[in-house]
């Protein structure tokens, strides 16, 4: 195997993702842990990762000393503003000294402003599909953006917004569990409102920032290439669940297959693209899905798996991936803000980690505008309605004990942030399994 090193552009970001109900513990004023209560989720949240008790200060020492220099957190709305006219300062303080604790460590901070999560408040008053939630969602922006300007000027307003219209609105997997396409397009349609009145309610209060979203993309295929059918039911799927949002910040038009909706403030509202990619799909049509508007999806026969066949190892789709975010928005920076595996025992992350590290300086090499990588997760959280079933961290989490333990794929992503590269000796030493596909002879 030759002896090489696939370095980055310098100033390149090297961090980790986390989001505050995932990690916090006891966020007990949201839709989530009301969700929980009710039985919908595969276990519950409780104390998390212990963040909001002080934790958060070790997992940050362990980022740094992994040679990470970013790092990217969720604000809770819930804690913020617990009540409709009230604001919690304490909460704010907590936030900025988590923020001070960041830059102390010579770490970059990206705030994340909705991660999934609402007030019960808000909540209670139809979330999401009311007009009026865009305006109370800025009014908390600019409360959050002005207490915690000091220490931050990378934001990121909402996280995965097609996932939290689509899982909540259409497959029913999170709150409140419905299954009707128009009512996820009209979630969808308001919280590009809101992200619009966001974009500029923060550049108004910080001149200088970056502002711009993340979004869940999904590489696509048609499962069989010669069926019309499968190729009819990709788009349309494609369509559904990557293009509302994109299709919105180009043109002001938000495509959906239930019709078209013109927001015309969204045209040009981000300066950055938050892209988080874990998986590509091949897509079929399928008779008995029509809540799924007949589409089905799945994985080659032979692909690499993670822990429940949640993901597929396809490091082509993430190079893709990238390459569709360059020509839907030439010369706007990319920033990789999501991508993970889940691997309790991480027999398959270091291969994951470091092919599609290897995906994304094929990308860089190009001269494409990536500007950084963040990975999903530091340590292992509360993973949605999938609860503790799933294990994205580089830290293994006892859940009873709070103990983190290492596992060997942190010392791999800790030597790639350090030499802001990956090399052959890295793959030879971490997942040799994939050495001749890196570093061919």
């Amino acid at each position: 195997m030759p002896q090489a090193v696939f370095h980055f552009p310098r100033g390149f970001l090297w961090g980790t993702v986390t989001a505050s109900h995932q990690v916090e513990g006891n966020n007990t004023n949201n839709n989530w842990w009301k969700w929980e209560q009710e039985g919908h989720t595969n276990g519950t949240s409780g104390l998390a990762c212990d963040w909001w008790g002080g934790r958060w200060r070790e997992d940050f020492d362990r980022a740094a000393e992994a040679g990470q220099n970013a790092h990217r957190f969720s604000v809770e709305w819930s804690r913020i503003q617990p009540a409709p006219n009230q604001w919690d300062e304490d909460a704010l303080e907590k936030y900025r000294a988590m923020l001070r604790g960041l830059r102390e460590r010579g770490i970059l901070p990206m705030v994340t402003l909705h991660h999934f999560t609402d007030p019960l408040w808000v909540w209670e008053h139809g979330a999401w599909e009311s007009a009026e939630t865009a305006g109370l969602f800025e009014k908390f922006v600019r409360k959050t953006v002005d207490a915690l300007k000091e220490y931050c000027s990378l934001w990121c307003t909402i996280n995965e917004p097609n996932v939290y219209a689509l899982s909540g609105y259409a497959n029913g997997a999170f709150p409140p569990g419905a299954h009707n396409i128009k009512r996820a397009v009209g979630v969808e349609a308001n919280m590009l409102r809101a992200h619009a009145a966001a974009y500029r309610a923060i550049h108004q209060i910080q001149p200088e920032a970056r502002v711009g979203y993340a979004l869940h993309y999904r590489p696509m295929v048609a499962k069989n290439k010669w069926s019309p059918l499968d190729a009819l039911m990709r788009s349309l799927r494609y369509e559904g669940i990557n293009m509302a949002f994109p299709s919105a910040i180009s043109t002001g038009v938000l495509k959906s297959p239930v019709g078209n909706l013109s927001v015309p403030e969204a045209k040009g509202t981000q300066d950055y693209l938050g892209l988080n990619y874990y998986s590509l799909d091949r897509i079929s049509f399928h008779l008995g899905k029509p809540k799924d508007l007949f589409t089905h999806s799945d994985f080659h026969e032979d692909a690499d798996l993670s822990d429940n066949n949640f993901i597929a190892n396809i490091p082509e789709g993430f190079y893709e991936s990238i390459k569709w975010a360059v020509r839907t928005y030439p010369n706007t920076p990319i920033i990789v803000t999501e991508n993970g595996v889940e691997d309790s025992d991480d027999h398959m992350r270091p291969r994951y980690l470091a092919q599609h590290v290897h995906q994304m300086w094929r990308a860089t090499n190009f001269n494409w505008p990536v500007k950084g990588y963040f990975h999903w997760s530091l340590v292992d959280n509360f993973e949605w309605e999938r609860g503790w079933t799933q294990r994205f961290g580089l830290w293994e989490l006892d859940v009873e004990t709070q103990k983190r333990t290492k596992r060997p794929s942190a010392d791999l992503y800790a030597a790639i942030c350090k030499e802001n590269g990956l090399s052959s000796d890295m793959v030879a030493k971490y997942c040799p399994e994939v050495s001749e596909k890196i570093f061919p002879s």
